[in-house]
């Protein structure tokens, strides 16, 4: 079976390299166009179950997608950023070099944000959840920092050794069982088009 993970389109948000976490920004012109650009790709994997993190950018890809009506699940959403919340990221690389970079390979947490570990069993928990629900390929369609954590649950790479994935494309995992402890990397940031290498976190 597999897990495959497609990031939202670009949301005006990231376009400014601002953190997300859970606050909302529409899908970008461009975010429309990757994902517009995508969906023939989404359709031929022919998922047997599909499920949406319940924050905006990703329903607003879900539904271009044709998947409007897939179920939602909280416990997909992106981390929590706490203070660092809408921080554009070259403002914090430039005060807090040392930290971003911690943040970044999950040994630091931002006020009030959700820890690494924290973020990663959750994320753990949800898309366990949704393998089991399904005895074919599971569509998550989510957000990096759950493809990363997942990327670092399922195959043991850290989050500082994962480029960020860029909006609109997929990474894909297989597994033998759904409560199998480990799975392979079958793709990683593949997209319609070229995949954006400096991609906004």
């Amino acid at each position: 079976m597999r897990l495959i993970m497609v990031r939202h389109g670009e949301t005006t948000w990231n376009a400014e390299h601002r953190l997300q976490g859970h606050d909302n920004a529409p899908l970008s012109p461009r975010g429309i166009r990757q994902v517009q650009r995508f969906i023939d790709f989404a359709k031929a994997m022919e998922p047997d179950h599909v499920v949406v993190s319940d924050l905006g950018r990703t329903r607003q890809t879900a539904s271009l997608l044709g998947y409007g009506d897939a179920p939602l699940d909280p416990r997909l959403r992106e981390i929590d950023m706490g203070t660092w919340t809408g921080r554009v990221k070259h403002e914090l690389e430039a005060e807090r070099p040392h930290e971003y970079l911690a943040w970044r390979a999950g040994t630091f947490t931002p006020e009030r944000g959700e820890p690494w570990a924290d973020f990663c069993a959750r994320i753990v928990d949800g898309l366990r959840d949704c393998l089991r629900k399904c005895n074919g390929d599971t569509l998550a369609i989510v957000h990096g920092g759950v493809i990363r954590a997942a990327c670092h649950a399922f195959l043991g790479l850290p989050p500082s050794r994962v480029v960020p994935v860029t909006p609109g494309t997929a990474t894909i995992l297989s597994f033998d069982a759904a409560d199998a402890p480990t799975a392979r990397l079958e793709a990683y940031n593949i997209a319609a088009v070229t995949p954006d290498f400096d991609a906004p976190d």
